[in-house]
């Protein structure tokens, strides 16, 4: 980290610190710690409240439409799912997505990539449960989204489920040196405990008294959690998620099924430039309106997404109708290809409470009136999907 590009930043001081690398020996340096977030609105251009304004539009939108569908929570689980997948390629864990869309909730992957992404998941629906549960953030939600999110993976230490006792670096190689990283961000102890306190009573009160826009507010929140980089590892995926968790809790949705990081992945460079410029220089608009841009352009995409991912769960219970099955399990099976965009017979049949052979039928009827299809050529543990509902997934809207 270049000391000299920090030391004018009106948004934080450096501070010094040291240590001993096996490799390199001792070594002296300096972190970065921000100052504490301020109560009032930055100055922001014009062009900046206008795209927060439009970022508020589209979430306006995107929350009218979760409100109108007959069930929410079942769209939402492939949401999170691509979130997931974009979130850890964006920290350079990468699953193919639908290979993400293929697990079952109980699945524990060899593939360690694939390992962290359903903990993502699994961590994400932690928090949504926390808050439908009417409880504040807290310091000890996060600890224990941070142990969901590294169980069973590398990252899985004494650290783990802990504000970190060690100093850690942004944009460093294994094995380098703490001077060469790209960042270097608050070292641990006491002050670092205190500053994760602090930035939860500001995301309270700034959710609950609205003095400063939501969207802003995110924006600001995000930054700072990033700065202080409170664990060892994924701070960049508990960050992001925190984004929407600002959104329920501050009453601007209703449901979580915004979808963030597929925008910020397609511009990763520019993401993490704009978070450097306002420790650097203070430079929050730039950062607000690269922020409130990628939530506009989110919050309408899933917008989009969800609203023809219903169109396509409607003619596909219609085309079931029209082929005369009038077993309610045929329904259920389309609502379940859209919870579980790819799954096995076995999966229907404990998710129907069906027998092995009842389920096998179902599909096959599925299949011969063009509702489903096999995706591969497997005779064994054969993997299905509702192709249409399977291309929306799939597609890249950014």
């Amino acid at each position: 980290m270049r000391a000299d590009d920090f030391k004018a930043s009106p948004t934080g001081r450096l501070v010094p610190i040291a240590g001993n690398d096996p490799q390199y020996g001792p070594w002296e340096h300096v972190a970065f710690v921000a100052h504490p977030l301020p109560g009032k609105t930055p100055a922001l251009e014009v062009e900046t409240f206008n795209a927060v304004a439009d970022a508020r539009a589209a979430l306006a939108g995107l929350d009218r439409s979760a409100r109108q569908l007959p069930n929410p929570a079942l769209l939402r689980r492939p949401a999170l799912r691509r979130e997931a997948q974009s979130t850890s390629a964006l920290e350079g864990t990468y699953a193919p997505l639908q290979d993400v869309l293929a697990a079952a909730d109980d699945d524990d992957p060899d593939d360690a990539n694939l390992r962290e992404v359903l903990n993502y998941v699994r961590m994400a629906e932690h928090a949504f449960a926390w808050h439908a549960e009417g409880r504040p953030l807290a310091l000890n939600l996060l600890t224990e989204l941070h142990g969901l999110l590294v169980r069973g993976t590398s990252a899985a230490t004494e650290q783990a489920g802990q504000i970190r006792d060690i100093q850690v670096v942004i944009g460093g190689h294994r094995g380098g040196r703490v001077q060469d990283a790209r960042f270097v961000p608050h070292p641990p102890g006491h002050d670092l405990n205190r500053q994760v306190r602090e930035w939860l009573t500001w995301q309270d009160e700034s959710s609950k008294h609205g003095m400063i826009d939501p969207v802003v507010a995110a924006a600001m929140a995000h930054y700072h959690f990033e700065v202080m980089h409170p664990f060892n590892d994924g701070n960049g995926r508990i960050g992001r998620l925190a984004i929407v968790l600002h959104f329920l809790y501050a009453n601007v949705l209703t449901e979580p099924t915004l979808t963030v990081s597929p925008w910020f992945e397609a511009r990763r460079a520019d993401y993490y430039d704009a978070l450097m410029a306002v420790s650097t220089q203070g430079n929050w608009d730039r950062w607000i309106r690269f922020f409130a841009k990628g939530i506009a352009a989110s919050a309408s995409e899933t917008e989009h997404q969800l609203t023809d991912l219903l169109k396509v769960q409607t003619s596909l219970k219609a085309k079931i109708r029209e082929a005369g099955l009038r077993a309610d399990n045929a329904i259920l099976l389309v609502d379940f290809a859209l919870q579980q965009p790819i799954f096995s017979i076995r999966q229907v049949e404990r998710h129907l409470g069906v027998t092995y052979t009842r389920a096998n039928g179902l599909v096959n009827q599925l299949v011969k009136i063009g509702v489903l299809r096999q995706l591969t050529d497997a005779t064994y543990d054969r993997p299905f999907a509702a192709p249409d509902l399977l291309a929306i997934l799939l597609r890249g809207g950014f």
